[in-house]
């Protein structure tokens, strides 16, 4: 078994971002000396998430209002007790979806669905500057 350690970074335009970023992820995967295995991919920060969509114009409407109706901006948040910086919703929204998400691989090709792409949420209020950290394990 070896492991193989890569970063994509990218720039966000802020809350409400969706970035496909499969393509990059398949490119990585392809890039390394292993076939078969798993890659886990990594936000490090509280205010973004990684997860799976059907990258389409409607889900990309309905993921951020499921969002609202969950975790809504306009309600009082803790959190700006101690920062002031008015993304405590960005907090619990991150914590909701999660911070990693883990795909199988086989000669060297994702093992998604048919329309199944793996999507990075911004959900800070302000423009970032993102790192995913991909951690590949297999032979």
């Amino acid at each position: 078994m070896k492991v193989e350690t890569r970063r994509i970074r990218f720039k966000t335009n802020g809350e409400g971002d969706i970035i496909n970023v499969t393509d990059k992820v398949e490119e990585v995967v392809e890039s390394v000396n292993l076939n078969n295995g798993i890659v886990t991919i990594f936000v490090p920060g509280s205010t973004g998430a990684i997860t799976t969509i059907e990258y389409e114009p409607g889900l990309l409407k309905d993921f951020p209002a499921m969002l609202e109706r969950i975790a809504p901006k306009n309600i009082y948040y803790r959190h700006e007790e101690m920062w002031h910086d008015g993304n405590g919703h960005s907090h619990v929204r991150a914590a909701l979806i999660g911070p990693s998400l883990t795909v199988p691989f086989e000669n060297k090709k994702l093992l998604l669905g048919t329309w199944q792409q793996i999507v990075f949420l911004e959900l800070d209020v302000r423009k970032r500057d993102r790192e995913l950290i991909l951690q590949i394990i297999g032979e």
